[in-house]
């Protein structure tokens, strides 16, 4: 198959012999070039520059970030794999280096508002009104849609959350997709950790919360929508807080910068 990267001059036979075939990998100067760009690749993951978990860019991405071919990348990619320092899976290559694990910050706990232990299920099915615009989604079109409910151990907060996911988080995240053949609305699901899995596939998630007090009752609504950085729809969710007081807090933790 004929390649179609970039072509990388420090790859090519010198000039002087145009019929020789080189033999071992290219060098720069007294180190083979794949070596250098492994080296200069895990300085990188040190630096932080992508998190511990995260998944790397693509092998083109990489090629023309650091200006060489996707065979050089992928030599280099090989040799951070041979240390241990990174993992490749069906989803692309990640960096295992020693940090926090990306599921760390627990404002990124799902649904929005999950404070206390409740009970989830998951269906197939027509999402709620105003969720199928909101994901882009036909208005007649089945998805992935989870329930939650949760009270105080009081009984004086009750918390419901209905989420839908768009077709975009469905297709890319193997965690969510799974669960499309036993979504019967009766079985126990655990998507606590549903943006971590959005994450993982590479997806930069930003979310926007409204929160709004519902007229004549005690209870408050708050909706959540989520989209990546190609500013895709991947999520919603409506969170409604039944709460038997004047106050509501709303208490959430974000972990200081390492």
């Amino acid at each position: 198959m004929a390649r179609t990267t970039p072509h990388d001059p420090l790859q090519a036979s010198p000039p002087s012999a145009p019929h020789h075939v080189p033999h071992g990998p290219p060098h720069f100067g007294d180190e083979p070039l794949y070596r250098r760009i492994a080296t200069e690749l895990l300085g990188e993951l040190r630096d932080g520059a992508i998190p511990p978990g995260e998944r790397l860019p693509g092998e083109r991405q990489l090629a023309e970030h650091f200006g060489v071919s996707r065979e050089t990348v992928r030599q280099a990619l090989e040799v951070l794999r041979r240390d241990g320092l990174v993992a490749t899976d069906r989803r692309g290559s990640h960096a295992t280096l020693q940090g926090p694990p990306v599921e760390t910050p627990a404002s990124l706990t799902f649904p929005v508002g999950a404070r206390y232990a409740g009970r989830a299920t998951v269906s197939w099915e027509s999402p709620p009104p105003g969720h199928a615009e909101a994901l882009a989604l036909a208005p007649s079109r089945a998805t992935l849609v989870h329930r939650y409910w949760s009270a105080s151990a009081d009984g004086r907060e009750l918390r419901t959350a209905v989420s839908s996911f768009s077709a975009v988080a469905l297709s890319e995240v193997e965690e969510l997709a799974r669960y499309r053949d036993r979504a019967d609305g009766a079985t126990a699901a655990e998507l606590r950790r549903a943006y971590d899995w959005l994450r993982r596939a590479g997806l930069t998630l930003h979310h926007r919360d409204t929160i709004t007090r519902i007229a004549g009752t005690p209870s408050v609504r708050v909706t959540r929508r989520v989209h990546d950085q190609y500013a895709r729809p991947l999520e919603i969710t409506e969170l409604i807080v039944d709460a038997q007081q004047d106050a509501l807090v709303y208490e959430f933790t974000l972990p200081a910068a390492v």
